[in-house]
Order: structure tokens, then C-alpha cells, then sequence
């Protein structure tokens, strides 16, 4: 039932690539971006993130931005840092991660299938983040950022992957923080043809990263469906950059939580409510305490780590979205104790990814904030079946490792 198609990809020469290659543009922010493309022009948040090319006081949402991003990839595409294959492909998209392997397929999926709800979400979207993605592609012409989607495992994709990885890839660079992106062309038209086939039996693929990318992408779909009302939905406007993943090689990492002060509770007045809910047990183990399992999690305050076991009756087992590990710790401390419940909007909690370990919760405890909580991480099968049942997760609730890489494929519109 899921359309993926081939696409003339936009991809950097060989030399260049891994120049080109850079992290998605809503994991750092504008100083953060300016600092890492110093000394290299070619990297694509010259595109993804356009006003490290203005004025510092220059409005990250105004239309300059849009323009000089436009701009910018033209000129990649003019100087020869991009080339254009001849004829539409699918590509095969590895990365490892510390000894850890994940291979997808690049091709595009059909903003008809986002609607329609074959293509699962399990968040919501903020509409100021999507207007500024959707000027974004709009301007460019162009989806720059893949959206990363999964699926549940199929036999004879995993056999026709196996077999070009198992030739000399088309890219294969490490960048600087040590993973690995190794990419093959898929180029033969029969190929191609038989992983369209084989996706149309898969029933459903989920948004595993990327909300605001997908529905930026869709909603620039509509646009230019309104202003084209002759269109026959084959083009390139009804279909956006993708890589997707069988949910067997996915690891999702811990989202851990800061909070700034007790809600006027002394340390003894908080635990004491804690137990309440927890059973609260202090850990004399070496280094920080991190969760074992599910229901369980870590607490690191005044200088000690605490082990928390959520008590029966605390959550329902039975409730895709209330048996998650973030939710049991929002229904049963950060809103009846700490008083936080927006976590979304509350400037009183702080999310930390599992990738900057839990001596970062010890270090922003440190700088200023009072209490932290070490998460045991969201499973893909817990993704799905949220999805599954029309559900949606509490805000950061998954931190995907590693991330896809912007600027190795940009799929034009038109």
C-alpha cells in the first residue's frame, strides 16, 4: 500500500562529499552553525540554515534567508559541487554508529500516503516551526532534509540491499563525529521496479524523525497542487525525500529530563512524595544509576543518584502511550509534584538526549538546575504501535542515534 519511488537524485561529487554533508539544521542553532562551517564553504547548512550567511542580526524566519538558501544551492549546483543522475534511482543509505548498523533505502514517498494516514505520525507539529520549513522548500524548489521513516522488516528488500552493499559503494566518508555514511546507487531499472513493488505490500510506514520536515513537505505539495489544477499527482511536488529503515536496525536512546527547583518542596518534602509513587531506593553503585528496564528510573539529586521503580496502580500496562517511561514520570512527578504540565511550553524542564551521556544531567545539575531524571528509552515497537492506535507520544520522548546526514540527496520539486 505504501508508494516509494525512484528520484534523479542531487548529490555531491565524490570528492566533495563529505564537505557537503551536514547535520540537520534544527539540532544546532544559528552561532552553533556559523562556528561549524568555518573554513568550509561547502557545506550544505550554507542551504539548510542560510542566515549564517547574513548580518547576525539578520531574522532567521525572514525572506532573505529563503532567497540567499535558494541562491546558495544554485550556485553548488552551477560550480559542479552537485551533479544530477541522468535517470530516476533509488540509493542505499548505511551508517554505523560505534560497531552498529543501520541500512535504508533513499526514494521518495507520496504526500497523498501522509494524509491518508499510511505514513504514520506520533507527534504533533508546531505550526511556526512548519511555516519557516515550508518557505524553506518552497523557496528552494527543492526537499534538502530526508524525512526518516522505518517499517516493519521485509525478507526480499533486506536481499535486494544486501546485494549492492555487498559491491564498492558510491560514497563511503566518516564524519567529525566518527560514523560512518557509505551509500550505493540503485540503478538498475528492474531493481528499482521490484522495491516499488515490494513496498506496495507494506501496509504502513511511521515518521520515526522528521515531523516538521514531512509536514512542511506535504503542505508545499497542496500549494503547488492549488496553483497547478491540472496536476495528475506524478509530479515531483507530490512526493518527498525519504529514508527508510526496517525497524529492526534502529536504536532509539534515552530522552532524559532537568528540572530548575522543587515547586517550593525541601529535598526531604520531594522524596517523601516520590516514595508516594516510586519505590525509591539510593544507588552506592559506581558512576550514575542508569534505568535496567522498564517502570524504572533514575534520579539524580543533592549529589546522589536514586533508583525509582514505579508502585502498582502508578500507570496502565495496557495503554500504548500511559505505559511509556516518559509519561509514567510526567503522571506521577512532573505534574502532581513538580507542577509542569506543558512540558512543551513549561521553561522550567529541559530535555537532554541520550547521546551526551548522564554525566551531562550531573553537569547541568551543576550549572544551576536542581533535580534530573535518567529515562529508560522508548522501544520502535512502542513507536509503532502508538501510531498504530492513532496515538501521539508525549514531547521527547525518542532520540534517534545517528542522525541522517542533509546535502548527500536533494530531491527537486519541478
Amino acid at each position: 500500500m505504501a508508494v516509494v519511488r525512484p528520484f534523479k537524485g542531487i548529490r555531491p561529487t565524490k570528492e566533495l562529499v563529505d564537505k557537503v554533508a551536514a547535520l540537520p539544521y534544527d539540532v544546532m542553532n544559528t552561532e552553533e552553525a556559523r562556528e561549524m562551517v568555518k573554513e568550509n564553504p561547502y557545506s550544505f547548512l550554507h542551504v539548510d540554515k542560510a542566515q549564517i550567511d547574513l548580518p547576525i542580526e539578520t531574522n532567521q524566519y525572514d525572506e532573505i534567508v529563503y532567497n540567499t538558501a535558494r541562491g546558495n544551492l544554485d550556485k553548488m549546483r552551477e560550480n559542479g559541487t552537485y551533479i544530477q543522475d541522468g535517470s530516476p534511482c533509488m540509493y542505499v543509505y548505511r551508517q554505523v554508529m560505534d560497531g552498529r548498523v543501520q541500512t535504508g533505502i533513499v526514494g521518495c514517498t507520496s504526500i497523498d500516503d501522509y494524509m491518508n494516514n499510511i505514513i504514520k505520525k506520533h507527534e504533533n507539529t508546531r505550526a511556526e516551526k512548519e511555516r519557516d520549513r515550508i518557505n524553506h522548500v518552497n523557496y528552494c524548489n527543492a526537499n534538502t532534509g530526508p524525512i526518516f521513516l522505518t517499517y516493519r522488516n521485509v525478507g526480499e528488500i533486506d536481499e535486494i540491499v544486501a546485494k549492492y552493499t555487498a559491491e564498492e559503494p558510491e560514497y563511503n566518508f566518516v564524519s567529525e563525529d566518527g560514523i560512518s555514511h557509505i551509500i550505493w546507487v540503485i540503478d538498475n531499472a528492474s531493481d528499482v521496479k521490484r522495491l516499488e513493488e515490494l513496498f506496495s505490500g507494506v501496509d504502513y510506514l511511521y515518521i520515526a524523525d522528521g515531523h516538521h520536515r514531512a509536514a512542511s513537505a506535504v503542505n508545499v505539495g497542496k500549494m503547488r497542487r492549488e496553483a497547478n489544477k491540472e496536476y495528475t499527482g506524478e509530479e515531483e511536488f507530490n512526493f518527498f525525500l525519504s529514508v527508510i529503515f526496517p525497524a529492526d536496525d534502529l536504536y532509539i536512546m534515552d530522552y532524559n529530563r532537568v528540572v530548575k527547583d522543587l515547586n517550593n518542596n525541601s529535598s526531604e518534602e520531594f522524596l517523601a512524595k516520590v516514595n508516594e509513587k516510586f519505590d525509591v531506593e539510593e544507588y552506592v553503585g559506581e558512576g550514575q544509576y542508569k534505568p535496567e528496564g522498564k517502570a524504572m528510573v533514575g534520579m539524580y539529586l543533592d549529589g546522589k543518584w536514586y533508583k525509582l521503580t514505579a508502585k502498582e496502580g502508578t500507570y496502565d500496562p495496557a495503554d500504548p502511550v500511559k505505559s511509556l517511561d516518559v509519561s509514567i514520570l510526567q503522571e506521577n512527578v512532573l505534574t502532581p509534584i513538580l507542577g509542569i504540565d506543558d512540558p512543551k511550553t513549561s521553561d522550567r524542564i529541559d530535555f537532554v538526549g541520550g547521546i551526551r551521556g548522564l554525566g551531562e544531567l550531573e553537569r547541568r545539575v551543576a550549572e544551576g538546575m536542581k533535580v534530573a531524571f535518567a529515562m529508560y528509552p522508548t522501544s520502535i515497537e512502542e513507536l509503532m504501535n502508538i501510531a498504530d492506535a492513532g496515538k501521539l507520544m508525549p514531547p521527547k520522548s525518542t532520540w534517534f542515534e545517528p542522525k541522517l546526514r542533509s546535502g548527500i540527496f536533494v530531491h527537486e520539486l519541478t
